[in-house]
């Protein structure tokens, strides 16, 4: 099937997320991290008032990473704007029991226990679990700054990239040349 054309078509939503990477310095990076949804048409919310164009969700995580452990050693979170600004603004704290947690495989499924559901916001949440798979970018980035040095921890590629997907599926040639290149 083709796929349909959207030039022509009347957007009426749109959700933009905004990741990026700082370094804090030689141990830390700071993954900041910005959720913006808006109706781009007048909609008619549950008490049929009439809402104009407008951004309707609007929020914000900073984390602090340290080293290739990829751990939280600090969150905040920020709701600038909220459809219930004052109940919704109650999530703020929503987040903070992720700190000391790692970056790693399962983090999906424990962020989901601590903030899932009525326990948290989903926005946050959609925002935060993006934000995990830009810290490993992120973090490889910041090793990447200098050649790899035996001092120099670099995350774990096994953990971290093997079977991920397509390209570093553990029998195909990026993951052979990595273990050909480190048995050398």
């Amino acid at each position: 099937m083709k796929n349909i054309e959207v030039k022509g078509l009347e957007k009426i939503h749109n959700r933009n997320l905004d990741i990026s990477s700082y370094v804090v310095d030689e141990k830390h990076i700071l993954i900041a991290g910005e959720l913006k949804e808006g109706n781009l048409v007048t909609i008619y919310e549950t008490f049929d008032e009439p809402k104009e164009p407008s951004i309707f969700h609007h929020m914000q995580i900073q984390l602090l990473i340290e080293g290739a452990s990829l751990t939280i050693k600090n969150v905040w979170v920020k709701i600038p704007s909220a459809p219930h600004k004052e109940i919704c603004r109650e999530m703020e704290n929503s987040l903070y029991q992720i700190k000391g947690l790692d970056i790693a495989p399962g983090f999906t499924s424990k962020v989901k226990k601590i903030a899932g559901g009525i326990k948290g916001c989903a926005h946050l949440t959609t925002l935060l679990l993006a934000m995990a798979s830009a810290a490993v970018q992120g973090y490889w980035v910041f090793e990447a700054r200098t050649p790899h040095k035996n001092d120099n921890p670099h995350l774990d590629m096994e953990k971290y990239l093997f079977d991920t997907c397509w390209a570093w599926r553990k029998t195909g040639p990026l993951v052979n040349r990595f273990k050909t290149q480190s048995n050398s």
